[in-house]
């Protein structure tokens, strides 16, 4: 048991790209997606962008087949952060794949074009990747008898279409144009609220689907024949050998159960530093890998870990199951469940949704303190977690699980439980506060509160009986209830005085740690979010108001006999649901002509199709090498040595270049101002600030040498350094002074002498 999966059959990791076979052999195992397109293939389109799946720059269609069903599932994904490793016999689209100068441009990139959607164009194949992606979810065959949308359009709504690319950047362009170009396939969208194109004259021309380039569905094929005959063949060649454990020849290993996860957990080359255990790899968007690891365990196939079962009790969910996955399973249930799949649809953007895990997002909760919107909620609704240790299975609350000790690499999370409240005198609600309602933002706060109610047949009033108060993102190490105010309400019915008390008790219950940044603003939205929740259990808003205003008005709005304010009225249409409405008024005239005629830009399609070739697309000289500066990380001391940590990224260091290796003749400038002087371009011998570059690292490729920077450690020395001038005072008392070139002195205007002798009130003295 101690060799397992050394001795299993090595796999060669096939995928097809754009319909063609590709192998992904002598990579290296953090390779990601992203690498090995723009390295081992032609492909462009996917750019890197941010490197952490928040830009959509990468985005690109991943296609899987399974032969027990005949059924292709489609799903885009954030290349940047998936590791080719994980797509054994998947199948990857990219912008050139839908669409390019020689086969024709797909709809997606004419329209893009034709609705001025693209000005740089960097952002544009992950865009139209994103739309894409979108039409094939929404054209997918649906239940029989189901309308089919008129000719020219999709089934995608306005509404689907506007979020298909809430988690795109764009810098330059502006998201009408881009979002009218994605709406225009939606079958319910008024052609005539689009913006300026260059299908029709605004104002003058009538807007037909008929002047769009034509869309059909089902156009590009997204998963070739030949790559369904292999998987097939592997489906029968596995049945007949069953190996211990699959794995490929790049150092991958993919356990089909739970039994065989602890084999290799049990192997003697199992070590938690050098081996990383993934679903899905949307986690090192958040926390960066700090060095490079020798073997990867894929945990998808443990069919255990995907489970997905809905009984009476409610649902559990495998701890491999996407998050996209649970906002469908959740969207078909109780009030509760559609309110935890709403809030779920806020949390990153559709292409991390689609591969990032729900078990995923509470590990990380649980061991790395990640300010998880998810684990908030589930918190309030009740949840509880099953997990797998070296010697036992626990059940927990999630909790108790929360406020464990973090986790080893050793223990799993097998799958969430959340209960079914029913619909009758339950209410919850969730809340948060981000940079950004859609796309990859984190929260400044989170929260997510549920209450169970009874009516007084004296009074007409409500009655709390049981309720739960969850706060996360706040500045704690996890999402926690606020225990003390929950015990305060159990039992009463909500007036102004209950309300205010509540509030009271939360500031002190809401402590942000020390370090974390706008702590007061934090700690109001918290409050803010509780007052909103209590309030809408309260019978006479009119009482609350007065106790808020000294007329008797709220902030909200003004209170009527009722005690319903417009914003509560205003509150029960879902704004998640409401697409953007505008319409643009143009008034053109001759008198400028051509300037503001609506042209499509040249090359516009060729920036859409990823074929336009940028400054990064330029294929790399052969053998060449890859550098990466080491930085300072302490100001004004003495360079005395640069070390490596002992770690697999420092092996693939070549060499390192520093102001010592510069040749004799040399100088160590980094740049030169006329007049101003020279700027070093090594810290030597001396660091002046933090961040300046003390030496670059050498490797074969940019990760490895990005990496092996981080390895650096430097060793500094502040003996025989004279204190840092920080002040006007101190530079005065040394004689230090800053003297402009002449052509940057002032120039002398008038006699000042003269002026001054002439002036009616002088200064006699000063300093």
């Amino acid at each position: 048991m101690g060799s397992l999966g050394k001795d299993a059959a090595g796999e060669r990791v096939v995928l097809a790209v754009n319909g063609v076979r590709r192998e992904a052999a002598g990579v290296d195992p953090s390779t990601t997606l992203l690498e090995f397109l723009r390295t081992r293939t032609p492909v462009r389109g996917p750019k890197l962008g941010c490197g952490e799946g928040g830009c959509g720059a990468c985005v690109v269609l991943i296609s899987k087949y399974d032969p027990a069903t005949d059924e292709v599932t489609e799903f885009s994904a954030s290349s940047c952060l998936t590791l080719v490793g994980s797509l054994n016999h998947c199948s990857v689209t990219t912008s050139e794949g839908i669409g390019n100068t020689r086969d024709g441009y797909h709809p997606v990139q004419q329209r893009l074009a034709g609705f001025h959607a693209s000005q740089c164009g960097f952002c544009t194949p992950g865009m139209c990747m994103s739309i894409f992606s979108a039409l094939v979810k929404a054209d997918k065959p649906g239940a029989a008898g189901e309308p089919a949308p008129p000719p020219g359009f999709s089934k995608l709504t306005s509404c689907e279409a506007e979020h298909a690319v809430s988690g795109n950047l764009c810098r330059c362009t502006g998201y009408r144009p881009i979002v009218d170009a994605c709406k225009s396939f939606a079958a319910d969208v008024d052609l005539e609220d689009l913006g300026l194109n260059s299908f029709w004259k605004k104002g003058t021309d009538r807007a037909d689907v008929g002047k769009l380039p034509e869309y059909t569905s089902g156009a590009v094929c997204t998963f070739p024949e030949f790559l369904k005959s292999e998987i097939k063949a592997s489906v029968d060649q596995q049945t007949n050998n069953v190996p211990a454990a699959i794995a490929s020849e790049d150092g991958w290993y993919h356990p089909r159960s739970i039994q065989e996860l602890h084999c290799l957990f049990d192997s003697n080359w199992f070590d938690g530093n050098s081996v990383k255990i993934v679903a899905s790899n949307t986690g090192a968007g958040v926390y960066k890998d700090q060095d490079l690891y020798e073997k990867y365990i894929d945990i998808k196939g443990i069919p255990e870990l995907s489970v997905i079962d809905r009984s009476s009790k409610g649902v559990e969910i495998g701890a491999a199951v996407s998050i996209s996955k649970a906002i469908e399973v959740f969207s078909d249930g109780t009030p509760v469940f559609r309110k935890i799949a709403g809030h779920l649809s806020k949390v990153a953007s559709p292409f991390v949704r689609n591969t990032a895990t729900v078990g995923g997002n509470v590990i990380m909760a649980q061991r790395l303190q990640f300010p998880s919107d998810i684990a908030t909620v589930l918190l309030a609704a009740g949840s509880t977690v099953t997990i797998q240790t070296a010697s036992k299975m626990l059940c927990l609350t999630l909790e108790e699980f929360l406020e464990q000790p973090p986790c080893d690499a050793k223990t799993i999370l097998l799958s969430i439980f959340v209960p079914d409240w029913g619909s009758d005198n339950v209410i919850f609600e969730t809340s948060r506060a981000a940079p950004r309602p859609f796309g990859n933002a984190v929260s400044y706060v989170n929260s997510a509160f549920l209450a169970r109610t009874s009516g007084d047949a004296a009074t007409g009033e409500l009655i709390v009986d049981e309720i739960c108060l969850a706060f996360g993102a706040y500045g704690v190490d996890h999402a926690a209830r606020a225990r003390k105010v929950e015990e305060f309400l159990k039992g009463k019915s909500m007036s102004a005085s209950v309300i205010l008390e509540a509030v009271r008790l939360l500031k002190d219950v809401i402590s942000p740690s020390e370090g974390t940044t706008h702590p007061e603003y934090r700690v109001s939205l918290a409050v803010s979010f509780l007052f909103s929740f209590l309030s809408s259990l309260a019978t006479d808003l009119d009482e609350l108001a007065k106790a808020i205003t000294p007329n008797g008005l709220s902030t909200n709005g003004t209170m009527n006999r009722n005690g319903a304010s417009s914003l509560e009225k205003q509150s029960k249409v879902a704004s998640n649901d409401l697409p953007i409405r505008s319409r643009q008024e143009l008034v053109f005239t001759e008198e400028y002509k051509p300037v503001g005629k609506p042209s499509t830009k040249a090359g516009a399609e060729l920036q859409a199709s990823g074929e336009a070739v940028y400054v990064d697309d330029i294929p790399a000289p052969k053998d060449c090498l890859y550098g990466a500066f080491i930085y300072s990380t302490h100001p004004h001391a003495h360079i005395k040595g640069v070390n490596f940590k002992s770690s697999l990224a420092s092996k693939k260091v070549i060499t390192v270049i520093s102001a010592k290796d510069i040749p004799a003749g040399g100088r160590n400038i980094g740049s030169s101002f006329p007049g101003l002087g020279d700027e070093p371009l090594f810290g030597d011998p001396v660091s002046e600030f933090a961040g300046q570059n003390i030496g670059v690292v050498i490797a074969e490729t940019q990760k490895y040498a990005y990496m092996a920077a981080k390895q650096a450690v430097i060793e500094y020395s502040t003996e025989n350094l004279e204190p840092p001038i920080l002040t006007i005072e101190d530079a005065i008392q040394h004689d230090s002074y800053f003297h402009p070139p002449p052509f940057l002195a002032p120039k002398p205007v008038g006699d000042f002498e003269q002026g001054m002798s002439e002036a009616d009130h002088k200064i006699l003295s000063g300093e």
